[in-house]
């Protein structure tokens, strides 16, 4: 049976996701010119096989075979005042970080009390730049944003928690983490290159790339703040600002077969590599008006795995020498993890204009 779905899977997209290649595992190495993302795109897009894709009907009826993943980012406090049919149903809600303007806990908490009144029946999330006080390297530095260190902890003080990701108690948080629901594994990362001292903030280049390397190789669905270079990256001057390291982790190592992102409202869109499919979901326009649709998309749900399974909701942190696994309350269906189960069979059908 596995034999026949990666044959189906060479037809439909011409290779096979390997871990290693002939000559042992692939090692990703930090680009001469990444500091340039324009520059690298120009040189890089003569052998890239984009495509625009088409947007799924959020309409199309959810079928039982398949998960329907419903896209959403760069939020910014708004999305809780839309009306309530702007989200559309679906299996599992994604969002690509930027849920705040600066990261205020009473805006995390209000968002964290509107995902309770979703139909998802599991919601994902990952902070973005302007997530603030989720980045504790920010802590000293909120000032800059009116953000007041003394009011942040009397807020967490009187909800009982410590950190501002513990106000998220109605979805899975990932921060350089895993989690696999009905089989599909989902990695979550906020990181960015700089711009201008935001959170989650890092150099191109070697910076970047070290987060980038902790992506596992069985990832199905990525996603990250900041968009890879060439892919929903275009500034509004036009110039391209997206990861150089992050999209030659994801063709050459990872091969995702989806990778969520935001950040860039400008670019908002979908498009293809030929394997790979790119989403920048950004919910917000350029000028911070949530009028772009979410973009939702089927994933085949892999063999042996249903809808109606009990889920696991561990999260797997990467990033650490042991790569240490942490349990989330956040569902009623959680169950014990378990180490050897197969890696999924991945299937799509990319629909191209």
């Amino acid at each position: 049976m596995v034999t026949m779905f990666n044959s189906l899977k060479n037809m439909m997209f011409g290779n096979e996701k390997t871990e290693e290649s002939a000559d042992g595992p692939v090692i990703i190495q930090v680009d001469s010119m990444s500091k340039n993302a324009t520059e690298v795109w120009e040189k890089m897009k003569v052998k890239q096989n984009q495509k625009k894709v088409k947007h799924m009907n959020s309409k199309t009826p959810v079928t039982e075979d398949k998960i329907r993943f419903v896209c959403i980012s760069d939020t910014h406090a708004k999305i809780e005042y839309c009306p309530t049919d702007f989200v559309p149903d679906g299996d599992v809600l994604l969002h690509a970080g930027d849920i705040t303007n600066v990261g205020q806990p009473k805006e995390i908490k209000k968002f964290n009390d509107y995902l309770a009144t979703l139909p998802h029946k599991h919601k994902v999330v990952i902070a973005g730049n302007h997530d603030l006080t989720f980045d504790e390297a920010m802590e000293e530095k909120l000032s800059r944003w009116h953000v007041k260190k003394k009011e942040v902890k009397a807020f967490l003080q009187e909800n009982g928690v410590n950190k501002v990701k513990e106000l998220l108690t109605n979805c899975v948080y990932l921060e350089d983490s895993m989690v696999t629901l009905y089989g599909i594994n989902i990695y979550g990362s906020p990181w960015q290159p700089w711009f201008n001292d935001w959170g989650f903030n890092l150099e191109r280049g070697e910076e970047m790339l070290k987060k980038w390397n902790w992506i596992p190789e069985k990832t199905d669905i990525l996603i990250t703040h900041g968009p890879p270079v060439g892919y929903g990256d275009t500034n509004f001057d036009g110039s391209r600002v997206g990861c150089v390291e992050l999209l030659n982790t994801i063709q050459k190592r990872v091969k995702p077969l989806y990778h969520i992102s935001g950040h860039i409202h400008e670019g908002y869109g979908v498009t293809s590599d030929g394997y790979t499919t790119y989403i920048n979901a950004s919910t917000c326009t350029s000028h911070y008006r949530p009028d772009n649709p979410p973009i939702v998309f089927d994933f085949p749900i892999p063999e042996g795995h249903s809808k109606q399974e009990v889920i696991d909701l561990t999260v797997t942190q990467y990033g650490t020498q042991d790569n240490r696994k942490t349990e989330t309350v956040s569902d009623d269906d959680l169950v014990e993890f378990k180490e050897d189960e197969e890696e999924p069979v991945k299937l799509c059908v990319l629909s191209s204009t």
